[in-house]
């Protein structure tokens, strides 16, 4: 296997398991080696803690990307995952541009809605900037109210296999490449991924687990990046990631105390075994 250099843009929070304290330690494990660019830095993730801190790191990255530029720093691939600013979108889509190999792979975690509604930081102008990202992206990884917010389709809470097809097929007509549309379930006891890899759909099933969990959007992606990163195709990397994003809220859900991210770390084992 070669060994690739993966570049991913994020945010850090110090404390809380997300963002670049997951994509770090999960594409390492995966053999990758892995280059980060923090977007910002937080003392806690803002989910359930109050009081944090907040230092924007937009105004640095230009500097960054330019010292790279005259080190003839390059990457095998580009992951993002939550930015912050339509700013930051387009300081990365000049890294994509300008710090990529001959042979390179762009991902992108649209990571800005969930449950119908947009995160409180983000408005329409930040979606418009966030789809020129995602439809020039090789690989898109949204959940499905993100892929509703990049096609303008109305977001459904019950939905059946054609509304599915419908936003696929809106998503692919905007100029979407590989999709990977997350959190797709067609009973109560089972969800999955719908994988849209050229003309070929696939669905990946798997239990669902009632109890969500704060940063398994970012375990997923890592993993599916450090997988497809490996050799395997999308729709096993899919798979790969889901059965070991599952095994992380397994390993956390009876543990009150631990509510505000998952115990990832000692499953990390069963992913490097499946890497293999």
């Amino acid at each position: 296997m070669d060994y690739k250099k993966v570049l991913t843009v994020q945010d850090i929070s110090c404390y809380g398991q997300c963002s670049l304290t997951v994509a770090l330690p999960i594409l390492s494990a995966a053999g990758l080696e892995t280059c980060i660019l923090p977007s910002a830095v937080l003392s806690t993730h803002t989910a359930g803690f109050s009081g944090y801190t907040f230092r924007d790191l937009t105004d640095d990255i230009p500097a960054i990307t330019k010292h790279w530029q005259k080190e003839n720093i390059r990457f095998d691939a580009i992951y993002t995952g939550y930015l912050g600013s339509t700013q930051q979108i387009a300081y990365v889509m000049d890294m994509m541009k300008n710090l990529r190999k001959k042979e390179f792979v762009s991902f992108v975690d649209p990571a800005m809605a969930d449950n119908g509604r947009l995160y409180p930081a983000f408005d329409a102008a930040f979606v418009e900037e966030m789809k020129k990202l995602a439809f020039s992206a090789d690989i898109i990884l949204p959940n499905i109210t993100e892929a509703c917010f990049l096609t303008g389709s109305k977001y459904e809470e019950k939905y059946d296999a054609a509304y599915i097809d419908e936003l696929l097929g809106r998503l692919r007509a905007e100029g979407a490449g590989t999709i990977i549309l997350t959190g797709v379930s067609f009973s109560d006891t089972t969800t999955g991924v719908m994988v849209l890899d050229g003309d070929n759909k696939s669905y990946y099933e798997h239990r669902k687990i009632p109890k969500g969990s704060h940063g398994t959007g970012d375990v997923y992606a890592s993993a599916f990046v450090g997988a497809y990163l490996r050799g395997s195709s999308a729709y096993e990397s899919a798979g790969i990631a889901a059965e070991y994003t599952v095994r992380c809220i397994e390993n956390t859900i009876d543990d009150p105390e631990h509510w505000y991210g998952v115990k990832f770390e000692p499953v990390l084992p069963y992913l490097i075994e499946r890497l293999k």
